[in-house]
C-alpha cells in the first residue's frame, strides 16, 4: 500500500463518515491518525511489509553513496502532516464543532484529491519547510 492510496482510503472514509454522522468512525480516525503521528508506526509500512517476501527487511546494497540532506529538521513530514491533520480534525470536529463545521469536510475533500492525484500540497508546504 502506498501513501498515496493510505490518503484515498482515509479521505473517502472520512467523508463517507461525516455524510452518514458517524461520530465512531471520525473519533477512530482521529485516534489513528495521532497514533501513526506519535509512533511512526504508518498503516502503509505496515501493510507493506507484511506482503513482502522479505519479512520487511530491505537487502543492502553496496558502494551507495549519500547525498547531503537540506532537511533543517530529523522530524519526517509524513508524521508532520498526520499530526496536523488529527490536531485540525480535533479541533474543529470535537471542540469547535458548531464554528468550524467545514474544516472536516475540507480535509476530507483535500486527502481525497491527494489520493486521486498523487500530488499533496500539505506535504509539498512540509518538505519545502524543512520537513525529512
Amino acid at each position: 500500500m502506498s501513501d498515496r492510496s493510505y490518503r484515498l482510503l482515509f479521505g473517502m472514509t472520512l467523508l463517507l463518515a461525516l455524510y452518514f454522522q458517524i461520530h465512531y468512525i471520525v473519533y477512530a480516525l482521529i485516534a489513528l491518525a495521532v497514533l501513526e503521528g506519535l509512533t511512526n508506526l504508518r498503516v502503509p509500512v505496515i501493510v507493506t511489509r507484511l506482503r513482502s517476501n522479505l519479512g520487511g527487511q530491505v537487502p543492502m546494497q553496496e558502494n551507495l553513496t549519500v547525498a547531503p540532506s537540506r532537511c533543517k529538521y530529523s522530524f519526517e513530514a509524513e508524521r508532520a502532516l498526520r499530526l496536523m491533520m488529527a490536531t485540525f480534525l480535533f479541533l474543529s470536529y470535537v471542540v469547535f464543532a458548531k464554528y468550524l463545521w467545514f474544516v472536516p469536510w475540507f480535509i476530507g475533500f483535500a486527502l481525497f484529491g491527494a489520493g486521486v492525484s498523487g500530488v499533496c500540497p500539505s506535504l509539498s508546504l512540509l518538505k519545502w519547510m524543512g520537513f525529512r
